[in-house]
């Protein structure tokens, strides 16, 4: 399969970003701020706020298979944890998914790590996911025909990593960029599962 001459500048482009914790579809355009705790972010990309209607998206997870957001509404509250294998910020704060996924998934929390390294480096964030032994879904995002990411886009995602809590309803219950506090985390899905 041949991809258009963009696609390889842009997934260079991606991995010299991510290094630095940056979504790569804006890293030319916009400046770059210091978000508290360190983390690089991009100016001018709003976070959807608390209350907003999560956007549907339609993605394959790692191993292939079809996921649906709107397939969980009414049914599971979900974490979304947008990361990237070069983010380093990323990789501390991923025992504490993988701790908030072993406590609440049998209490009605689904936890979705979607990794925006791209298809080509599926190989690279499985054996990540597999040696850390995370249990949690891994989903890959993908680029679509304007090259905008096809969940990171819509949800506004300026930096990673940048989790997002959406409750049954299909609401955002918690958007955070930058590392989370584990006390933080467990305040918000306690929450969002009593309702």
């Amino acid at each position: 399969m041949r991809f258009p001459a963009k696609v390889p500048m842009l997934l260079l482009l991606c991995v010299c970003c991510f290094a630095a914790g940056l979504p790569a579809a804006f890293a030319q355009e916009k400046a770059m701020t210091p978000l508290s705790g360190g983390i690089p972010m991009i100016e001018g990309i709003k976070m959807l706020e608390i209350g907003a209607v999560a956007p549907d998206f339609s993605i394959k997870d790692a191993e292939g298979t079809q996921f649906n957001l709107a397939d969980e509404k009414g049914k599971r509250s979900v974490l979304l944890v947008f990361w990237s294998i070069f983010c380093e910020p990323c990789r501390y704060e991923m025992p504490i998914i993988q701790k908030a996924h072993d406590k609440y998934k049998d209490a009605g929390l689904d936890v979705l790590a979607i990794a925006l390294d791209g298809e080509p480096l599926k190989n690279s964030i499985v054996g990540f996911v597999k040696q850390e032994g995370y249990t949690f879904r891994v989903l890959i995002d993908e680029l679509d025909a304007k090259e905008m990411f096809k969940v990171a886009d819509p949800y506004g995602v300026a930096g990673t990593p940048s989790l997002y809590l959406v409750d049954r309803t299909g609401k955002v219950a918690l958007a955070k960029a930058g590392r989370l506090k584990e006390e933080e985390l467990e305040k918000a899905i306690q929450a969002v599962l009593k309702k």
